[in-house]
């Protein structure tokens, strides 16, 4: 699964990149276009339930599930025509799962915007708008194609014809093509369009040192704008988190509770886009190691087995399962078993969030 980090240039993306695979992989530079490839970095998702499951079974490792961050350059009116290598950088975005939005919400005079001022929602509607026209042009080359097909009589192409009329519609009339229809959104062409404001979005508004903890008008802006886009907000300071990143695991929660943070921006920032993808976690828990998996929501057990290894899914035969909250009050996998907790589960049990599953398979 991956998350494109976009937004105007100088917002604070590659540095909340930097902040977030905990590395300098991307370079933070107060210019435009100091970022010309799209850096990946794979982060790992915070869960206090893994260490805990690792302690009750005296794992020596815990080796956490993982998301992955792309930082894209920044993007400048004009993209979907080419403009500061727009082609290029939009071409990275639709290969993304979901987007990430950053939105400069700080003042700060030693930090060119490329407008000339903060304002947010002019910002939001800039990358919306070149997104929008982006995804229109791509819409209508297939709309000939299509119709050719569809004129044939072939029901696939019918069907893709609705889909794609629904889209163009929507484009048509200034709307991300993620506000079609859910069950179009759901047919297989519409994956394949691969329209980029079909996308999941998160907006993170990126607030200054001294509103980490109070936000700013800036960000009240954004939140109302993405209640009504049925989006939601992470308010972070981007400069903090870079500090926190570089900092020994030992100091990080003395700097946050010096900064009255309960816990760091980049840790709900994370869980956020997790949940945006509609991603949930199970873990496999032993001695040697404690494991979080990623899974969509609704997803069986075979499909849980399979994200171990292929062979487990083809196999599949049942699964030994115990809820994370029978797992913690027995104290461990024996006690859970003589107390009826653990269940046998066939190839229709959908998994619960907090699973802990063992797999029996045959090949």
């Amino acid at each position: 699964m991956k998350l494109g980090i976009v937004g105007l240039p100088n917002v604070g993306k590659s540095t909340l990149f930097n902040a977030l695979t905990q590395t300098q992989a991307a370079e933070a530079a107060n210019y435009p276009f100091c970022t010309i490839e799209p850096n990946q970095g794979k982060v790992g998702v915070p869960d206090g339930r893994l260490a805990t499951l690792a302690q009750l079974a005296g794992s020596q490792k815990i080796i956490p599930t993982q998301i992955t961050f792309v930082d894209i350059a920044g993007l400048v009116k004009g993209a979907s025509k080419g403009e500061g290598l727009g082609n290029q950088f939009l071409s990275h975005i639709r290969e993304v799962d979901a987007i990430i939005h950053v939105v400069r919400c700080f003042e700060n005079g030693d930090v060119t915007h490329v407008d000339g001022s903060v304002d947010p929602l002019r910002d939001i509607d800039t990358i919306e708008t070149e997104l929008m026209l982006s995804d229109l042009e791509r819409a209508e080359k297939h709309q000939v194609k299509i119709a050719k097909l569809a004129k044939s009589g072939d029901k696939d192409a019918k069907e893709a014809e609705a889909v794609l009329s629904a889209v163009l519609a929507a484009l048509g009339q200034g709307k991300p093509a993620r506000t079609i229809p859910d069950d179009l959104k759901a047919h297989h062409f519409f994956h394949d369009l691969q329209m980029i404001t079909g996308k999941p979005v998160l907006y993170v508004a990126n607030v200054g040192e001294a509103e980490a903890t109070t936000g700013n008008a800036h960000v009240t802006k954004v939140q109302h704008f993405a209640t009504g886009q049925g989006s939601g907000v992470v308010m972070i300071a981007a400069a903090i988190e870079s500090e926190i990143a570089q900092l020994p695991e030992d100091e990080k929660e003395v700097f946050l509770t010096e900064l009255g943070l309960s816990e760091s921006g980049l840790s709900r920032l994370i869980r956020a886009s997790y949940d945006l993808l509609g991603l949930m976690t199970f873990f496999t828990v032993g001695p040697k190691e404690a494991r979080a998996w990623t899974l969509r929501r609704g997803a069986k057990a075979p499909q849980a087995a399979g994200e171990i290894h292929t062979d487990f899914e083809k196999g599949f035969i049942r699964a030994e399962t115990i809820a994370y909250n029978d797992y913690i009050v027995c104290k461990g996998e024996a006690a859970a078993r003589d107390a009826g907790k653990l269940r046998t589960e066939g190839k229709e049990y959908v998994v619960q969030d907090g699973d802990v599953m063992h797999f029996l398979f045959n090949v």
